[in-house]
């Protein structure tokens, strides 16, 4: 939010100045609000599919079977897609913070919307998780103490990183 209002006092130093509302200050919108003038069902199904996606692939990105280093890659590379998909239909969200701050800055059209850019990447990025649990059971997890029990006294060593 601090950001956006610096960036507002910056873009009203331009010749001319600038008037956030009518530029929409970065919002996501749905009907008149959105660049292409998609409707609510639009962006809803945008926001909780794309968002699902960005959850999926972050969870498989950073699992520990993947490889170490390199989950930055598929993560933006996911991003640079949703977005490309998603702009012209309500702005793009997928982060319910990224939706908030412009909104306050916009005015009452952008903060009525609003819901829906809070609530729908919450259901999709709960949405991707149960994707991924249900795909990729996690492995199971024993303790320090039940692996000492299963080990003989003998072999039963503790190694401290």
């Amino acid at each position: 939010i601090l950001a956006a209002a610096v960036l507002l006092l910056v873009a009203k130093g331009i010749a001319g100045g600038y008037d956030p509302v009518p530029a929409a200050f970065g919002t996501n919108g749905y009907d008149e609000r959105s660049p292409l003038h998609y409707g609510l069902l639009s962006a809803i199904v945008a926001e909780i599919v794309l968002t699902a996606i960005l959850v999926l692939t972050v969870l498989g990105s950073t699992d520990l079977a993947a490889p170490v280093g390199f989950a930055g890659l598929p993560i933006g590379l996911v991003l640079v897609f949703i977005h490309l998909v998603c702009i012209p239909v309500d702005g793009t969200s997928v982060n319910p913070a990224r939706s908030i701050g412009p909104a306050l800055f916009a005015g009452s059209a952008a903060i009525a919307q609003l819901w829906v850019f809070i609530i729908m990447p919450l259901i999709g990025g709960a949405l991707g998780a149960v994707v991924y649990l249900a795909i990729h059971a996690p492995e199971a997890v024993i303790t320090v103490q039940e692996a000492e029990v299963a080990l003989t006294s003998q072999q039963a060593e503790r190694q401290i990183p």
